[in-house]
């Protein structure tokens, strides 16, 4: 079931829960709440239940990456679609189950309007010690009753650089005197930066950075940055460590150059969610994610991804349209 009208209000917050102290909100027809263990969410046709951390996790990137490029399928229930300028929130959308028993359900929605209540949802959920950004490892766990924030680690900015990481300008290099000490999966990887004899009248053009010794010093995982950027051309490398906290169906075809470690892929149908391939990556492989799929990554010990997005804003109507592959190239 749809409801295609823009909601055009802010969103409620609800009082707080007497025994857990968390805040409830709601978004339309979309209601959210927590205990001590699960995200609940309800909606006319239906309800979900998420376990805390991973429903965290997975709201921490949506905020993090502004609703990021398609789909952010929270679990194979919940999540949401970026429409650039609007958002579509849904529920049991791409889950056949639900779609066949009338239980899915989708609001359109301002990303101006919505983007606050995800903020303060994560804000209010995220209690102190715990942080949707780090692996489990790295962090302490997300449940009990309300205990504080950590607003520190959920207000993070992402790392956007205009032209390239380290030119004057823009991005700073990552090192121990910014406060990025090398990750403790990372300690083996060398430091050393290459050596630019740029020619006079130059030098704020010419530039070159080692970025395993940048990445080596992330902080958080599974949040590419943009480290360079040549027109619509965005290298966004990540490191990532245990899974990916959503399934990302795209719109548009994804790279992916595996630089270090190992990540295995679980690949999707977009629409259904039927399994479609597990695609295994070590380093030096090369993967294009099409347009048409879902995907989640695993990686079992920190590991070093370059993604290549195609940031044209034309993309995803010409493959709407039938204009434009939804694959690289077809053999």
């Amino acid at each position: 079931m749809v409801n295609d009208t823009s909601i055009q209000k802010h969103f409620a917050t609800l009082p707080q829960d007497n025994e857990t102290g968390y805040k409830s909100f709601e978004m339309g027809s979309f209601k959210f709440s927590r205990d001590e263990y699960f995200a609940y969410i309800t909606w006319p046709t239906g309800s979900h239940m998420m376990s805390i951390d991973a429903f965290l996790r997975a709201l921490m990137r949506d905020v993090a990456w502004g609703f990021f490029y398609g789909t952010v399928n929270f679990d194979p229930v919940f999540g949401t679609t970026n429409l650039y300028g609007q958002v579509e929130m849904f529920a049991g959308t791409y889950h056949d189950s639900y779609k066949e028993g009338g239980l899915d359900w989708q609001e359109r929605f301002e990303s101006e309007e919505l983007m606050p209540m995800f903020k303060a949802m994560v804000s209010d959920w995220t209690v102190e010690g715990f942080d949707p950004f780090a692996s489990p490892m790295e962090t302490n766990d997300a449940f009990g009753a309300k205990n504080g924030d950590n607003d520190e680690a959920v207000q993070r900015a992402r790392v956007t650089a205009k032209r390239m990481v380290g030119l004057d300008g823009d991005t700073p290099l990552r090192t121990d005197e910014s406060g990025f000490p090398v990750n403790r999966m990372f300690a083996d990887v060398d430091q050393s930066q290459p050596v630019v004899q740029a020619e006079p009248g130059f030098e704020d053009q010419v530039s070159a950075y080692n970025l395993y010794g940048y990445l080596s010093r992330s902080d958080v995982t599974w949040n590419p940055s943009v480290c360079s950027v040549v027109k619509e051309s965005l290298f966004c490398p990540t490191t990532e460590e245990y899974i990916l906290p959503v399934e990302h169906g795209n719109d548009r075809v994804e790279w992916f150059i595996q630089l270090s470690d190992e990540i295995t892929w679980e690949v999707k149908d977009k629409e259904s969610g039927k399994p479609r391939a597990i695609v295994t990556m070590k380093p030096g492989d090369v993967s294009a994610m099409p347009a048409d799929i879902r995907h989640q990554g695993f990686s079992n010990k920190r590991s070093m991804l370059l993604v290549w997005e195609n940031a044209s804003p034309v993309i995803p109507d010409l493959i709407k349209k039938g204009e434009s592959p939804v694959v690289p190239v077809e053999f």
